[in-house]
């Protein structure tokens, strides 16, 4: 799998944005800018192609790409439901948001949707500690989450995905 001669060159860009010999500084906005302009997930070909072209280990790319929840390695929903289930989400009911997802959605962690519009997971600290329990969907916070608000958040979703 060779990138587009675009994809290539949009990551030659995001690279001179650091110093010469530090390629390896770009991994992150490459590996966004990879996962965004194809189906919302990284594959081993990709990353491996990565690392070929800012000169690094491939296991280097897979480090990085399995240690932060923001980067998907198969294939997900439209809408990224990340619940937070840390100390301060879950003393204030991340865990029973979380199961009413499952339940409402008939998905477990990590899975989708039968019509590929949502997906389930779990998320370590998302850095918004006072608005718990929240959950990140796409690039936004949703925050003192309820089973109603879920409810609303998922209708819209619906709404926009028709």
């Amino acid at each position: 799998m060779a990138f587009s001669q675009d994809i290539v060159n949009k990551i030659n860009a995001l690279t001179q944005k650091y110093p010469q010999g530090k390629q390896k500084s770009a991994l992150i906005p490459v590996l966004h800018l990879i996962q965004e302009t194809g189906n919302n997930s990284l594959s081993i070909e990709q990353m491996d192609e990565v690392a070929s072209l800012l000169q690094i280990l491939p296991i280097e790319v897979y480090e990085v790409a399995t240690f932060y929840t923001m980067f998907n390695l198969k294939p997900v929903g439209k809408y990224v439901l990340e619940v937070c289930q840390t100390g301060p989400c879950m003393l204030n009911g991340s865990d029973e948001i979380i199961e009413y997802i499952k339940q409402k959605l008939n998905i477990k962690n990590g899975e989708t949707t039968p019509d590929g519009l949502f997906t389930l997971k779990t998320a370590e600290c998302l850095g918004a500690c006072g608005y718990a329990p929240m959950m990140q969907l796409g690039k936004t916070y949703k925050e003192f989450l309820t089973p109603q608000k879920i409810d609303e958040i998922l209708e819209t979703c619906r709404n926009a995905a028709n």
